[in-house]
């Protein structure tokens, strides 16, 4: 959020002692960069000329030793795993000797023939979706856990039912502070992955009203995630704004968290709303709201569990537009001891707009340039422009806003008559960044 909108705002000082002071960095999972590194990372010589004649005789200590003093011959060594979650077994995968492999997770030797028997099974039970409703017993949790994701893929029955009715296993937010708990219905409980790390997305915004882009930002963010990184997404969450938040059409917080709520209960199977920014008593920097979900999750929860039962650390990223990016390279506007906090200790991750040039913004800007692997530039394949403040002025001039906001939420926008009557400057109008 723009620091600027905050009511105390006061210009910050290089050497300002913030007020509360962040989280001490002892209560933040090391799990590495989000982006992993990449030969250059190692400032060795990779352009030496090697011998072609000679290369299979130093293959031994290319697979042994470090891979980066030679010029990589192959996929596996060509990129080094993230910072320090390298392993044995990735080394003995490098040398052709991975010993897992021999072995399945309950310690008993891989045998051939069961495992073509488990190929038929499940490829029988994917052709037949009937056979969901009454599953094989098997002592196998690696592949209950398969069948888990292929039924929980898709739209549920019971997100289809009426929208007043609250979904099953559903925990809406309290609108009082005293009420107030932390939703972690969807957060899930372990990896699913043994090779990943847990990551888990917070945007924070105004949501005045959330949109269809608010939604798909995080299914985009997922998408790289899965296909760049070694994280895997174990929760997401919005984090709207306190009422306090000097913006010409901000609606009540309580109406945005239940907007958010409508948005997502039903038509996702990982997304939540956090309304514990919203129910402060003034506005809350940035900064802390990560703090916040970082207490919450990896302090009082411990993390989550990975296949073993060995609770871990779980990373916290904010998921961010690039107008809000490029906010803080605006002089006066976040304290630099914020910005090395949200980007060396947490990270970002960075939904590029149209007309934006977010990868030019991060090699200028230093402090982001410094903490550059933990940024994950996220790119649109398909644009799709919808802000809020743009649905604002559509409802005051009475036209049509199907399409750009979820029918629940149009619905309810309807029932309690938001942003009819409000007007805003022209200027925020014509920007249209929200």
């Amino acid at each position: 959020m723009d620091p600027t909108k905050a009511p105390d705002f006061k210009p910050p000082s290089p050497n300002e002692q913030l007020n509360p002071p962040p989280d001490p960095t002892s209560t933040i999972p090391k799990s590495g960069p989000i982006v992993p590194y990449v030969l250059a990372d190692y400032n060795s010589s990779i352009d030496a000329p090697f011998n072609l004649n000679t290369t299979h005789k130093k293959n031994s200590k290319l697979r042994t030793g470090n891979t980066h003093h030679h010029i990589p011959l192959n996929v596996d060594s060509f990129q080094p795993l993230s910072a320090d979650i390298s392993s044995a077994s990735s080394l003995s995968s490098l040398s052709g000797n991975d010993e897992s492999d021999r072995y399945d997770e309950n310690g008993n030797e891989r045998n051939e023939c069961n495992e073509l028997k488990d190929n038929d099974e499940r490829s029988t039970i994917g052709q037949n979706d009937d056979s969901f409703g009454a599953l094989p017993s098997t002592s196998s949790t690696l592949r209950r856990k398969e069948l888990d994701i292929l039924i929980n893929v898709g739209v549920k029955k019971n997100q289809i039912a009426d929208l007043e009715e609250v979904p099953h296993g559903i925990v809406r937010q309290a609108r009082k502070f005293e009420s107030y708990e932390f939703p972690t219905h969807r957060l899930a409980k372990r990896l699913s992955d043994p090779n990943k790390l847990p990551l888990v997305i917070v945007a924070c915004g105004s949501f005045s009203p959330i949109t269809y882009l608010h939604l798909r930002m995080f299914e985009m963010a997922l998408d790289d995630i899965n296909e760049q990184t070694r994280f895997e997404v174990v929760g997401g969450y919005y984090s709207p704004v306190n009422d306090t938040y000097q913006k010409p059409g901000l609606a009540p917080s309580y109406h945005r968290v239940r907007m958010c709520e409508l948005a997502c209960e039903r038509t996702s199977s990982w997304l939540m709303v956090d309304a514990w920014e919203s129910l402060q008593p003034s506005y809350t920097r940035t900064a802390k709201v990560l703090d916040h979900f970082n207490h919450e999750i990896n302090v009082k929860r411990g993390g989550i569990s990975n296949l073993n039962g060995e609770k871990m650390g779980v990373k916290i990223m904010l998921l961010a537009g690039g107008d809000l990016i490029e906010s803080m390279g605006e002089p006066n506007v976040w304290a630099d001891a914020d910005l090395h906090h949200i980007l060396g200790n947490y990270g970002c991750l960075i939904v590029e707009r149209t007309g934006s040039d977010v990868r030019s913004f991060l090699l200028s800007h230093d402090i982001m340039y410094e903490h550059r692997r933990n940024v994950l530039v996220i790119k649109q394949l398909i644009y799709n422009d919808i802000s809020s403040t743009k649905v604002r002025l559509f409802i005051r001039r009475g036209m049509s806003v199907q399409y750009l906001l979820p029918n629940s939420v149009i619905r309810y926008l309807q029932e309690h008559r938001l942003y009819v009557n409000q007007s805003e400057p022209v200027k925020q109008v014509l920007s249209g960044n929200e």
